[in-house]
């Protein structure tokens, strides 16, 4: 096999966007729990945090999943099943399978939708994007581009211990699916396991 043909077999079949705020750890917990290791899929958690948090919460979400759970850095390349947390104080966006981490953050809670935007211009139908607990509407403008762009959206249902974030992005009629993360976790089995490469 190539190089290429080999680095091509470590893209992820989707790569899918978690987006949360207050109340959202639990929410991670669960959908990561209930995710087997070997769907294929590279999972990206963009959480609005106070910026000393970032590497705690990826030793913390570590003890939720087999995965090889990493804060994303400069130029990383995104593996399939893989979990990725937003560095400190950064908007993160996706180019060909690369993360681009720009320092400082531009601006205060839009890390989400920046991230979204990104993933529906770089994936195309492979993105997915999901809104967890949180206040604001962080997310909805991100999952109208994914939508846009034939992804997958999923919110929260009213297990979010703060439903602000989810039910903005059900207002704007750009979700697909409304669900408790595990239920979540369970559709995204399918989805992977219905797409071959």
């Amino acid at each position: 096999m190539k190089a290429g043909g080999r680095m091509s077999a470590l893209h992820p079949k989707f790569i899918v966007g978690v987006g949360g705020s207050a109340g959202a750890l639990t929410a991670y917990w669960a959908l990561l729990d209930a995710l087997p290791p070997d769907t294929g899929m590279a999972f990206v958690i963009i959480s609005h945090m106070s910026p000393t948090a970032y590497s705690q919460l990826a030793l913390i979400l570590s003890r939720h999943t087999k995965m090889p759970v990493i804060v994303a850095s400069q130029k990383m390349p995104i593996q399939r099943d893989h979990v990725y947390v937003i560095p400190a104080d950064s908007d993160l966006f996706i180019e060909k399978y690369i993360f681009k981490v720009l320092s400082p953050r531009v601006s205060r809670n839009k890390q989400i939708d920046l991230f979204f935007v990104s993933l529906a211009e770089a994936m195309g139908a492979r993105a997915i994007g999901i809104v967890l607990s949180g206040y604001d509407g962080d997310g909805t403008e991100g999952c109208k581009q994914i939508k846009a762009k034939g992804g997958m959206t999923f919110a929260q249902d009213m297990s979010a211990e703060v439903p602000h974030m989810p039910l903005s992005a059900q207002a704007s009629g750009c979700v697909d699916f409304v669900m408790a993360p595990g239920k979540i976790s369970a559709k995204l089995i399918k989805m992977a396991a219905a797409l071959k490469t």
